[in-house]
């Protein structure tokens, strides 16, 4: 049953309304979908920071994972494409925000699969650490985007918790391009970053524990400035800083903080 068939439900239905079998046009069903995707790269993703891979056992893995990530977007239906007018679309059945929470956890698993490549890329250029490197970038754009629509469109409002810890995410890449990238491309992320301090600013009154996520933020700037070379290298520490999103961290140096063991 899909959410406005939900909605559309009166007293005197109740149950016997005609359910259709079309799971797809439900959106907590296809978060649920996402979510096991999550899991998969969690687990790769601390896999990869507490054991020796290889380089082909990596390769298979992120291949396997990004063909579900695309798997899953070609499979919406039309009606669900990440498109203005779906937006308004959803906003005007009381459903915008579901709308927005979808798309922050698709951009989100999408900048979490590729962040790694953002180090290699870097250190070594192939094309194909280039690509994935690339849609990491495009993935914390994009998120960054949903979230500003969110705010402009009525009805769409994410004031989540959890949403600052994605954007915190997609700050960080834009950190990456700020010190990595061409002008053009440095103006837009600093532009991206002044106005997710914004929004961070917003949530974090409605929600204090968002402390922590604005000092998760300030750790990985400090590590940046002490080294640029192994910052985004996906050590212990950026697997913590991505994946413990409510637990404070240590500088990476291992000065400052208090992270949780």
């Amino acid at each position: 049953m899909n959410e406005a068939t939900f909605l559309a439900m009166t007293r005197t239905q109740g149950f016997t309304v005609l359910v259709s079998n079309d799971r797809a046009s439900s959106l907590l069903a296809q978060m649920v979908l996402l979510n096991r995707i999550l899991l998969e790269i969690n687990d790769f993703n601390t896999k990869a920071a507490e054991t020796t891979l290889t380089e082909e056992y990596i390769k298979i893995t992120i291949s396997t994972l990004s063909a579900k990530l695309s798997t899953w977007l070609k499979n919406l239906p039309a009606h669900m494409h990440d498109t203005p007018s779906n937006l308004q679309s959803y906003a005007s059945q009381g459903q915008g925000h579901l709308f927005v929470t979808l798309y922050l956890g698709y951009y989100h698993y999408g900048q979490m699969l590729f962040y790694r490549f953002l180090h290699e890329d870097v250190r070594g250029y192939t094309p194909r650490t280039h690509f994935y490197a690339q849609q990491c970038k495009e993935h914390a754009v994009r998120l960054c985007e949903m979230i500003y629509r969110s705010e402009e469109v009525p009805g769409c409002a994410v004031l989540y918790n959890m949403v600052g810890h994605v954007l915190v995410i997609a700050s960080t890449v834009q950190i990456h391009t700020l010190l990595f990238g061409d002008e053009g491309s440095v103006l837009r992320a600093r532009a991206r970053l002044e106005r997710n301090f914004c929004f961070l600013t917003k949530l974090r009154a409605l929600w204090p524990t968002l402390d922590v996520c604005m000092e998760r933020l300030q750790a990985f700037h400090r590590a940046c400035r002490s080294s640029v070379d192994t910052s985004f290298a996906m050590d212990g520490w950026m697997v913590r800083f991505l994946v413990e999103f409510a637990n404070p961290v240590r500088d990476k140096d291992g000065s400052g903080g208090a992270e949780v063991p």
